[in-house]
C-alpha cells in the first residue's frame, strides 16, 4: 500500500493535485479543499499521507495533508452510503479536529451545509461515527436538563428540528430509554434506518 507521497508539485487543481517524486514517477492524489490549502504553488515540495482505493476499473490515490484527516477519511468511509466522493466532501468542510467536534456534538446542520450532503446522510454520519471520532468529553456541548425539562420532549423537539413531524417523531421514540434528550434522539434515528 502507498502511505505517502513525497515530491513536487506538478499540477495543482481544485480536487486533486500531481506529485512529481525524484524516480520522475508523477502521482494524481485528489484531495480535499483543506488539504489543498496545505499544499504550496507549482514547483514547490510537499509530502502528502495518502490512501490507495482499488476498484475494478481503477487504482485511485487519495492525499491528506494529515494523519489525522486520512483518518476521518477513512471513518467516513466506513458510514453506510457514503463514498470517497462525499467523504472528500465532508473533509472539504473544515479542519478534520472541528469536523469531529461537530461530529460528536450531533450537529447535523453544520454537514447539511456541506455540497452533496442530505439531512439523512448527515444523521448517519453523526449516528455512526458519533462515538469513534475521541473527542474528548469536556469537548462536548451537553443539554443540561434544568428541572422543568422533559427529555422526552427536547428529544421530539430536536427530532423535529431535524425535520420529522412531531408525530414521526412520537413514534421513532415509542420504547426509546434514556434519561438525555441526546441519547433518546440517537435510539430514534437509529430506529429510524431500519
Amino acid at each position: 500500500m502507498i502511505a505517502l507521497v513525497a515530491g513536487e508539485v506538478a499540477v495543482r487543481r481544485p480536487d486533486h493535485v500531481v506529485l512529481e517524486t525524484a524516480s520522475g514517477v508523477g502521482y494524481k492524489l485528489l484531495v480535499s479543499a483543506e488539504t489543498l490549502k496545505q499544499v504550496p504553488a507549482v514547483g514547490s515540495s510537499v509530502s502528502l499521507m495518502t490512501h490507495l482505493a482499488v476498484r475494478d476499473d481503477a487504482l485511485v490515490l487519495y492525499g491528506f495533508a494529515t494523519e489525522e484527516e486520512r483518518d476521518l477519511f477513512l471513518l467516513l468511509l466506513g458510514v453506510q452510503s457514503v463514498g470517497p466522493k462525499m467523504a472528500l466532501a465532508v473533509l472539504s468542510g473544515g479542519p478534520p479536529r472541528e469536523l469531529m467536534t461537530t461530529v460528536a456534538a450531533g450537529d447535523v446542520a453544520r454537514l447539511t451545509a456541506v455540497p452533496g450532503i442530505g439531512k439523512r446522510t448527515a444523521e448517519r454520519i453523526v449516528v455512526e461515527l458519533r462515538e469513534k471520532v475521541g473527542v474528548p468529553e469536556d469537548a462536548v456541548p451537553t443539554i443540561t436538563v434544568s428541572r422543568g425539562d422533559d427529555p422526552r420532549l427536547l428529544a421530539r423537539d430536536g427530532l423535529v428540528e431535524l425535520g420529522y413531524t412531531p408525530a414521526e417523531a412520537e413514534e421513532l421514540l415509542r420504547g426509546a430509554e434514556g434519561e438525555a434528550p441526546e441519547a433518546l434522539i440517537q435510539h430514534a434515528l437509529k430506529a429510524a434506518r431500519r
